[in-house]
């Protein structure tokens, strides 16, 4: 089968990998459908991400979907011809934090394509992937592929609002509206936001938000003031979601939050300053968020009952040969939001 192999930083290649065999359990999916992902873009262009260094060829990817082409031995619920999308996320699910129900946060944690463990967990841009069928979650008949494809970061975004409480009538901000901050966009409207508020420096991912639900977008590089203008009585938002990585956008979205509210950081970046005078005078709550795990299953869902719409964060489809070209467009902001490989 073919894979696509990270070896450093702008050596990325096709190569011949053998297919694994399937044991009692698991299932063989034809993968069809892979999105890259900020994590993917970091290894691609820089070998990897804060500590965490590519140290030997690595598979990338890990938003897949594909169809069932083998099933082993004590699967039931799966058959061959299904399509599903399959979670990255395998926690050992007998560590202390996964015994109580954090399997995120899991000690021993099997998640695709990454470089954190020595050897590194070989990720899912293959034509063939041994999975666990638990892992597997049916698509609808309905549903392409390619949507199957999004469960993974949405699923990301699910757990944030998570971590965020009920959105039942609150007013958010998001700032930061890349594929996660758009995926947040859909996810607050989803669990009930009242007003959505969405900011980024491109007028290109500004109106993307726009296309996926939220209520007003803001250039805050050249409009800060239609932020600031949020900052009067002490606040206006209620929860906000995080997802540039960017101090400034912290900074920004703690003075239009109001006084009890919740800031969730989604976006990764480096160490920032922190007014803690204003996280104290307005008694404001900081959450972090990391990954998944049940929410996966949710997602898949909203995909299938098509409560969510995706279809307006797909900027383009690459075969497998153009993985490099993929890459490349997938890193540059001002005309792609999501691309995905078809395999």
């Amino acid at each position: 089968m073919k894979a696509v192999v990270i070896h450093a930083a702008k050596d990325l290649r096709i190569e011949d990998r053998e297919p694994e065999a399937v044991g009692r359990g698991q299932v063989e999916v034809a993968i069809e459908a892979g999105g890259i992902c900020g994590s993917d873009l970091h290894y691609y262009h820089h070998g990897g991400f804060g500590t965490v260094r590519v140290r030997e060829p690595m598979i990338l990817g890990h938003e897949v979907a594909g169809t069932v082409k083998t099933v082993g031995e004590g699967v039931s619920d799966l058959a061959i011809g299904d399509r599903v999308a399959v979670s990255p996320s395998r926690p050992c699910n007998a560590c202390d934090y996964c015994l109580h129900g954090q399997q995120n946060h899991c000690l021993n944690m099997r998640f695709y394509g990454s470089a954190m463990p020595m050897p590194h967990v070989q990720g899912a841009f293959r034509q063939r992937l041994v999975a666990e069928a638990w892992q597997c979650h049916k698509v609808g008949d309905d549903v392409s592929i390619n949507e199957a494809a999004f469960a993974e970061p949405l699923a990301v975004t699910l757990h944030a609002v998570v971590r965020a409480g009920s959105l039942a009538g609150k007013r958010v901000l998001v700032t930061g509206c890349g594929p996660i901050g758009a995926l947040a966009i859909i996810a607050a409207r989803a669990n009930g936001a009242r007003e959505i508020v969405a900011t980024d420096v491109m007028d290109a991912v500004r109106r993307k938000a726009g296309e996926v639900g939220a209520d007003r977008t803001i250039n805050v590089a050249t409009a800060p003031e239609e932020l600031a203008s949020y900052a009067a009585n002490k606040g206006y938002f209620d929860i906000h979601f995080e997802a540039s990585g960017n101090a400034s956008a912290v900074r920004s979205g703690l003075e239009v939050l109001k006084p009890r509210s919740i800031l969730v950081q989604l976006g990764l970046g480096g160490d920032v300053s922190i007014p803690q005078n204003m996280v104290v005078a307005k008694e404001i709550e900081m959450k972090g968020t990391f990954r998944f795990h049940e929410e996966f299953g949710v997602a898949v869902d909203l995909i299938n009952r098509r409560r969510v719409d995706l279809s307006p964060l797909l900027s383009g489809i690459y075969p497998l040969k153009e993985a490099v070209a993929a890459f490349e467009a997938a890193g540059d902001r001002s005309r792609s939001m999501k691309i995905q490989l078809a395999f």
